[in-house]
């Protein structure tokens, strides 16, 4: 092949060029083995530099988390599908704890614990990622709660207030409004600064989805992170899902903002970490579940604070569910959250078949730092509330057993019903705070007195509509200034004459002489 001329020189100088920027760096690695997989569990040997909480990688991009550090081998929980997880395959490091994706891209939309999208909607594009793991803030951190989150239920945001850093739990039977609670909760923040967090931890997926379309259809979903790791799903997504919402959240609480996480429900969550431990044989304790089950929740739940103006000044506040059996709120999970939370709101079986709605027990629910956020006008009528519900119930008890009532224990009967009737409220329908203050001080006064039970929610919808055209910024003065003035009360008297003078009942109502029978379960209605 004549005529080709190679340029030796030239050759030589790419070559010595390339090998100047080619670079070769040596190290040890260390590459795990599995010794046996099954039920979201691997046994690993061959990695004894792992860290605990690091992340290890297993063949198809399926990670898991290392737990157990033992002698000779590691327990990792996988965090995907482990049926194609077969003993020996390769196990490698990856020197980073677990982390999830962070930011305001995630709002509005639904994922998993790992950050990975379920709506259908593409890719989620974070730039940011947070261990899910991470420390509590400090007392030097933290402030005292010292502004209200409304939730937009009267018998909450009245007897039970909860502040923006609070903690406070939902305990109840099974399908008695726990949820729905949290999600009225979560509805009434459509309008307002605080960003929204909901963690399903082994729900339904049907519920979610249901869930999901009734905060799309009331325009609240472009501003909570819905983090779903359903019945379907292995026990260790079900226990890292908590701690990567509240990372999560905690995004939002350290860059200033206030945030709302609900864990939904914590119950499953401890059912999820009993079986883990159970398969990496960790000792068991008290039905079963392991010695640290308390520290489980209680870091957690710590995470959710009131941060000092130093640190940015936001706050997350946490609203745990846990759900009891038959009643028995004195049971091993739900005490263990009852001591770690600043209160819990109590929902009653029996009040919920009655036709209570939300069935909040008042007597077992309490909030202990949640009142010093709340306005003052709440505060003096919600006070002269509880204790005319205090009488109301002692009464109501000492009627059952008596047929002879005299004019003052049948007036306090009657007033405590229509008391009782105020709270009541329809679900998804949170109430802005100016009208459950303007609700509570109608019936106080006994405005309500000469109406009857069955047109109590009639009466207060209509009149709610006449101050909305007739007053509009009474509800604005209010808030401006926190207190019920005697301008505002003289607004509220006016209205009210012009109302009474249109609204027609649809019953009659026995005066206070008529002997009326004693209410069936009164002393389950209202307990102070």
């Amino acid at each position: 092949m004549s005529g080709i001329q190679i340029d030796t020189s030239e050759l030589k100088e790419i070559l010595e060029r390339n090998a100047e920027q080619f670079a070769v760096t040596l190290g040890p690695e260390e590459i795990g083995h599995v010794l046996e997989a099954g039920d979201g569990i691997a046994r690993v040997d061959g990695i004894p530099g792992v860290m605990a909480d690091e992340m290890v990688s297993f063949p198809g991009d399926i990670y898991g988390m290392a737990m157990n550090l033992e002698r000779n081998e590691v327990g990792v929980i996988i965090l995907g599908d482990y049926s194609h997880i077969e003993q020996g395959d390769e196990v490698h490091r990856t020197g980073r704890v677990l982390q999830v994706p962070v930011g305001d891209e995630l709002l509005g939309r639904v994922v998993t614990p790992l950050g990975q999208p379920l709506d259908g909607r593409g890719s989620i594009n974070c730039h940011k990622f947070r261990e899910v793991e991470s420390d509590a803030p400090g007392i030097v951190d933290r402030e005292s709660v010292s502004s209200p989150l409304q939730t937009g239920l009267k018998s909450i945001d009245a007897m039970t207030a909860i502040g923006r850093g609070q903690r406070e739990l939902i305990i109840g039977d099974r399908q008695t409004g726990k949820t729905s609670l949290a999600i009225d909760t979560i509805l009434n923040q459509a309008h307002g600064d605080v960003r929204c967090v909901y963690v399903a931890i082994g729900q339904k997926m049907s519920t979610v989805a249901s869930l999901v379309g009734l905060l799309e259809e009331r325009g609240v979903l472009e501003n909570c992170i819905i983090v779903v790791s359903s019945a379907s799903d292995a026990a260790p997504l079900q226990f890292i899902a908590p701690f990567a919402g509240c990372a999560m959240a905690e995004h939002f609480r350290d860059g200033g903002q206030d945030a709302l996480i609900v864990y939904d429900d914590l119950s499953k969550h401890a059912t999820a970490y009993r079986e883990i431990s159970l398969l990496l044989r960790r000792p068991a304790g008290r039905e079963a579940y392991p010695g640290d089950i308390f520290y489980l929740h209680s870091r957690l739940l710590e995470r959710a604070a009131k941060l000092h103006p130093a640190q940015g000044g936001g706050s997350l506040t946490a609203l745990p569910i846990v759900e009891t059996q038959q009643g028995d709120f004195s049971a091993y999970i739900p005490t263990n959250l009852t001591s770690i939370t600043d209160g819990q709101i109590y929902l009653e079986r029996d009040l919920f078949h009655q036709g209570f709605r939300p069935a909040i027990n008042v007597g077992l629910s309490v909030s202990r730092v949640g009142g010093k956020a709340q306005l003052k006008a709440m505060k003096s009528v919600a006070l002269k509330l509880r204790l005319e519900l205090a009488q109301y119930r002692e009464v109501a008890a000492f009627a059952k057993l008596t047929s002879e009532l005299d004019d003052a224990t049948q007036q306090q009967i009657h007033r405590g019903e229509r008391l009782a009737e105020i709270l009541k409220q329809p679900q998804s329908q949170p109430l802005p705070v100016p009208k459950q203050v303007f609700i509570m001080w109608t019936a106080s006064e006994g405005t309500l007195d000469d109406i009857p039970l069955q047109d109590i929610a009639r009466f207060e919808k209509e009149w709610f509509a006449l101050l909305d055209n007739a007053y509009p910024t009474l509800s604005s003065q209010l808030l401006e200034s926190g207190v019920l003035s005697d301008d505002i009360i003289g607004d509220l008297k006016a209205s009210l004459v012009q109302f009474n003078a249109v609204f027609i009942t649809t019953g009659t109502v026995e005066s206070a002489d008529q002997k009326e029978p004693p209410p069936a379960e009164p002393a389950a209605v209202m307990e102070p």
